[in-house]
C-alpha cells in the first residue's frame, strides 16, 4: 500500500505514535511504558481479539524507542521464503548505527506451523545480539510452543472492570476524529457502535470512515453494517473462496459466534435454493453447539462455513 493510500485510511492517520496514546487496559499500557523507559525490549508475542491494538502499540513502542524495523504481514506472507529472503536480510545486514532492528510480523498466527514457525525459533536464536522479534496474533494456541518460550506474552484481554473506562476513552477518540474530517454525528449513536464491536477500536473506525462519505454519522449506519458484512460473505461461499472466507471470519466474527450463525441463518431464504435450506438449517445448529465447547472458535466456523460452502446450491 503505498502512503497516500494509506494516509486516507482513519487507522492509519490516526493511528497513536505514542504508548501513551494508546488505549489499553492499565496494566498492559504500565507495562508497555515501562519497557519505553528502560529503552529495550524483549521478544514478544501479542495476543489478543482483533483490532484491539496489539500492532499498534507494537509499532508506536517501536517509534518511540528508535528501533529500525522489518514489517511483514504474515497473512499475505507466511512462507519459508520470507525469513530466508526478508527477515535474513535485514537481521544479518550491518547498519550505519547500532539500533536494535525489530522484526514485527503481524497476523503471526498464520505463519506455517510446519516449516515458516519452527525455522523462525532458529532466527531469533541466531540473531539474538542485534535484533528482536515481535508477532502479534489473535490466537496465540497457533503459535507453536518452542516460540512461546523465546518470548514474553502479552494478552491484550480487556478486564470486565475496565470495558466502561475504555469505551469512554474510545468514545472520545472516535469524537475528536470526526470533528477533525468535519463529520457531524449523533453521540447516541456513536456510543451504539461502540457497543456494537467493543473492544474492536479498528472495526469501530473502519465502519465510521465508510458511513461518513454522506457527510454524518446517523443511525442509519447501525441498520446496514450487519447487511452489507453478510453480503460479503454469502458473495464468497457462493464464489467458493475460501481465502476470502477465511479473512472474512477473522475480521467479523469478534468471539460473538451465536450473531454470526444467526446473521447467516436469516440471510438463507434470500440467497440459498429452497432445497438447499433444510440442509443447511442442519449444519448451523450442529456447528452452533459444538463451536460452544470448541477450544478454537475460529476452526469451528470455518469448518461450519467451509460445509455450508461445499454442500449448498446458491441462488444465480
Amino acid at each position: 500500500m503505498n502512503d497516500r493510500a494509506e494516509s486516507l485510511l482513519w487507522v492509519e492517520k490516526y493511528r497513536p505514535k505514542k504508548i501513551q496514546d494508546c488505549i489499553l487496559p492499565a496494566e498492559i499500557k504500565k507495562t508497555f511504558s515501562e519497557l519505553v523507559t528502560k529503552g529495550e525490549v524483549p521478544n514478544l508475542i501479542l495476543t489478543g481479539s482483533a483490532g484491539t491494538g496489539k500492532t499498534t502499540v507494537a509499532r508506536a513502542l517501536c517509534t518511540e524507542l528508535g528501533f529500525d524495523v522489518l514489517f511483514i504481514n504474515a497473512s499475505e506472507e507466511s512462507g519459508i521464503d520470507v525469513l530466508r529472503n526478508k527477515i535474513q536480510q535485514f537481521a544479518s545486514t550491518v547498519g550505519f548505527s547500532d539500533k536494535t532492528k525489530v522484526v514485527l510480523l503481524d497476523e503471526a498466527d498464520y505463519l506455517n506451523p510446519n516449516s515458516t514457525q519452527p525455522a523462525l525459533r532458529g532466527f531469533i536464536e541466531e540473531f539474538h545480539q542485534s535484533s528482536r522479534f515481535i508477532l502479534t496474533c489473535n490466537f496465540k494456541n497457533k503459535i507453536i510452543e518452542p516460540l512461546h518460550s523465546r518470548c514474553s506474552i502479552i494478552d491484550f484481554r480487556i478486564p470486565n472492570g475496565e470495558k466502561p473506562k475504555l469505551g469512554l476513552e474510545l468514545f472520545r477518540r472516535l469524537e475528536y476524529i470526526l470533528k477533525a474530517e468535519g463529520i457531524t454525528y449523533d453521540k447516541k449513536v456513536l456510543g451504539e457502535l461502540i457497543s456494537k464491536f467493543f473492544p474492536d477500536f479498528r472495526r469501530c473506525l473502519n465502519e465510521l470512515q465508510r458511513y461518513s462519505v454522506s457527510g454524518t454519522i446517523d443511525a442509519g449506519i447501525l441498520s446496514t453494517l450487519s447487511d452489507v458484512k453478510m453480503s460479503e460473505l454469502i458473495k464468497f461461499l457462493k464464489g467458493k473462496e475460501f481465502t476470502n472466507v477465511r479473512r472474512w471470519v477473522v475480521e467479523n466474527l469478534d468471539g460473538d459466534t451465536v450473531r454470526v450463525y444467526r446473521a447467516i441463518y436469516d440471510a438463507l431464504y434470500d440467497n440459498v435454493d429452497t432445497s438447499s435450506i433444510p440442509a443447511a438449517v442442519v449444519i448451523l445448529g450442529e456447528w452452533q453447539y459444538k463451536t460452544t465447547y470448541s477450544a478454537d472458535k475460529e476452526l469451528a466456523v470455518m469448518a461450519c462455513l467451509t460445509q455450508l460452502m461445499m454442500q449448498l446450491k446458491f441462488k444465480g
